[in-house]
């Protein structure tokens, strides 16, 4: 089969903020309308544990553009989180540079739990190796609040290719040159791509968009040959036969397509293919542990009783919930320096 060129385009993101919004109307409440609320809005740090929080919009930051699966998270749990806390809750795309920007914004934000961070674990964890200067220090800048399971991310290539399991793909790309769409630099199809180059002699191309929203049609099309998301980014291609998911990412098969064998079951076990992924949720480093505690309460209940979420959650066939607050911290600790130093194997610099 004869592939086209890599495309050079990419989506360009819609970075003003969006209101999340019910039965297509948008939900204003007022905070602060009174005299009253202002005074207390600008008490001390120490006093918002006292009921002053939130005293305005809460505004989550999606380092990635609208579509993928960590901008609906953030979306279907925001919305829980400002009908459980009776406040508006703005959700604001900002994507580039693999994450940094958004995340960048979070950073210098306020510690006021006001202003929160979607974001794919690249940005916080192993994006450190990549660039020679990151305008935040990832271990210092951030306060984790809970890590949303990504859930088995599969690999699917374009379904004029004689490829019917990681197998194939792996021989394939030992004899030929292959490219793999990626949503992100230092993303987990990049860190697949680089494994199999450095391990197995494949001649993987990465080719970075920004999410999954553009790289799924390329894969489709025949611009790229193969690529590793989430089952609901791509499946409106398998249902047209464009695309073939072949192996399953993590310790668990996907429920939306039960019948596909991981990566482990395949006779993959390097950590890339068997690690389960996390999206960090944060708010900037210093903000109270009462607002952390209760943002946390409030994803966790969410993940219980919401049916938009759970509608979430099993449309991009995601079993598992979203962490306490004490298992985010020590699985951030624990996990976080595997995904460094498979990052550090890499050998290159994105800036």
């Amino acid at each position: 089969m004869k592939m086209n060129p890599p495309s050079t385009k990419t989506a360009e993101a819609d970075a003003q903020g969006v209101r999340i919004s019910e039965g297509g109307r948008v939900r204003r409440r007022l905070i602060g309308a009174t005299a009253a609320a202002g005074a207390v809005s600008a008490l001390p740090r120490f006093a918002i544990g006292q009921g002053a929080w939130p005293s305005k919009p809460i505004r989550i930051v999606v380092n990635f553009p609208p579509g993928g699966l960590t901008d609906n998270i953030g979306r279907q749990y925001g919305e829980f989180i400002g009908s459980k806390l009776g406040a508006t809750v703005v959700v604001e795309n900002r994507p580039g540079a693999g994450g940094l920007i958004g995340a960048d914004v979070v950073a210098k934000a306020p510690a006021d739990g006001h202003t929160l961070l979607m974001s794919i674990s690249t940005s916080l964890w192993h994006g450190r190796v990549l660039y020679s200067r990151m305008p935040y220090q990832p271990d210092k800048d951030f306060a984790p609040i809970t890590l949303f399971p990504s859930g088995a991310l599969l690999m699917g290539v374009n379904a004029k290719l004689p490829i019917r399991n990681a197998k194939e793909m792996l021989a394939y790309a030992q004899k030929n040159p292959t490219n793999m769409g990626t949503y992100s630099p230092a993303s987990w199809p990049h860190l697949i791509a680089d494994t199999w180059n450095g391990s197995e002699g494949t001649k993987f191309t990465p080719i970075h968009y920004k999410g999954e929203s553009p790289m799924w049609p390329d894969v489709a099309s025949g611009i790229v040959h193969t690529a590793v998301g989430s089952h609901q980014a791509m499946n409106v291609h398998i249902q047209r036969g464009t695309i073939r998911p072949i192996a399953a990412v993590g310790q668990l098969r996907s429920p939306r397509v039960p019948d596909l064998p991981t990566f482990a079951e395949q006779g993959f076990k390097h950590p890339v293919f068997t690690l389960d992924g996390w999206l960090p949720f944060c708010a900037p480093a210093g903000t109270p542990e009462e607002i952390l505690v209760k943002i946390n309460d409030a994803i966790l209940e969410g993940y219980r009783t919401s049916p938009k979420v759970k509608a979430m959650h099993e449309s991009f066939g995601i079993p598992t919930g979203p962490t306490g607050l004490a298992e985010t911290r020590e699985r951030w600790a624990k996990e976080s320096p595997i995904w460094i130093a498979m990052a550090h194997r890499l050998g290159i610099k994105l800036d």
